[in-house]
């Protein structure tokens, strides 16, 4: 915990340029689900964030399992997958310290997360809704403007993409993206055949993203 600590006083005293040891992370969690899903959309967003937004974030992400003392080394961890979740008792209460001294987690639903997902995450916090993020909210504002909230970038189930969240002590913790498929506009270009536009915008919204956790 201290060390989560330590990287976010860090940042909030230092500007995006002189960081040169930052690095975030891909969430491994049980249960059968592909937590690997989309290899490349961490390394991309990666790199298109020390272009756009001046980070110096380290190209080659981690991987970190939920329980392990490891996650509050990185201030930002991404979460993703198509399919079962299980968190245990002890991987939900780290995942509750890391959260609640500092850490973020962005989950991105792959498409099938969902009914999975919610549950174990009650798990973490039992006294905490995830609660839908309105357009207005900062994090749709920041250096890319998104006044209709997500971007869709794949269509599923024929619904609008929706943003939820956790909040602990009026800090937005968690960050749930559903039905918009925003790691898949992250991956390169020859996985799914997205257009450069439908990808700069997803590109665009993960730097929000990014942009409002490191300044918040």
């Amino acid at each position: 915990m201290k060390n989560l600590l330590i990287i976010f006083l860090f940042i909030s005293l230092t500007s995006y340029s002189q960081i040169t040891s930052l690095k975030i992370a891909l969430l491994k969690y049980n249960g059968g689900g592909d937590w690997y899903a989309n290899p490349t959309s961490l390394p991309n967003l990666i790199q298109f964030c020390n272009k756009e937004l001046k980070t110096n974030i380290f190209t080659d992400n981690a991987t970190v399992e939920v329980g392990s003392t490891d996650i509050f080394n990185y201030p930002f961890v991404h979460m993703t997958g198509h399919g079962n979740v299980v968190f245990s008792e002890q991987e939900a209460k780290n995942l509750r310290k890391y959260l609640s001294s500092g850490g973020f987690l962005h989950i991105d639903d792959n498409y099938g997360l969902n009914e999975f997902l919610r549950k174990e995450m009650k798990k973490v916090f039992p006294e905490l809704d995830f609660v839908e993020l309105p357009f207005s909210h900062p994090i749709f504002h920041q250096k890319f403007e998104f006044p209709n909230g997500l971007p869709k970038v794949h269509e599923h189930d024929n619904k609008a993409p929706q943003a939820f969240g956790i909040f602990f002590n009026d800090r937005l913790v968690c960050l749930y993206t559903y039905e918009c498929d925003l790691g898949d506009g992250w991956e390169d270009q020859q996985v799914h055949h997205d257009s450069n536009e439908l990808r700069t915008k997803a590109l665009k919204m993960g730097a929000n993203i990014i942009h409002y956790v490191f300044s918040n």
